[in-house]
């Protein structure tokens, strides 16, 4: 069964989305063409919105997980970055990258923070949280 979906979350820093892959332990494929997924759209689930059955499979650079048979599509579109994944249990994606790839979205958001706050000279703490990771910002250096 073909379950590809658009991951929710808006990609804008590649260097940001490879330093993500890194925390979680996931390979970040530079310029792979194709990504691993069921191979067919058998329409039992809707199309990522923008996305037509033609463009499923295809990618600028694909994050590829260890263990996993299916890999996530980094998919150009404007400036931004789109993810799309088939997330059905077979492939494997959901064991690292969490349901709904809420790992991967939490990895991009505290990799982001940590190099803004750098930019702007902020010295960054990192703690695991009851339900997270906490980050603080110390001051200026």
């Amino acid at each position: 069964m073909s379950h590809v979906a658009k991951i929710e979350l808006e990609i804008n820093d590649l260097d940001t989305l490879k330093a993500a892959c890194e925390r979680l332990g996931v390979e970040f494929v530079p310029d792979q063409k194709h990504y691993r997924w069921y191979n067919e759209h058998v329409g039992d689930y809707p199309l990522p919105e923008g996305f037509t059955v033609d463009d499923l499979g295809r990618c600028d650079h694909a994050i590829r997980v260890p263990g996993a048979s299916y890999e996530v599509g980094v998919v150009r579109r404007g400036s931004k970055y789109v993810l799309l994944w088939d997330f059905y249990s077979a492939g494997g994606l959901e064991r690292k990258l969490g349901k709904g790839a809420g790992r991967l979205k939490q990895a991009y958001a505290v990799e982001r923070v940590r190099r803004e706050a750098r930019l702007k000279g902020y010295q960054v703490r990192e703690q695991r949280a009851e339900h997270g990771i906490r980050l603080t910002l110390a001051g200026k250096r």
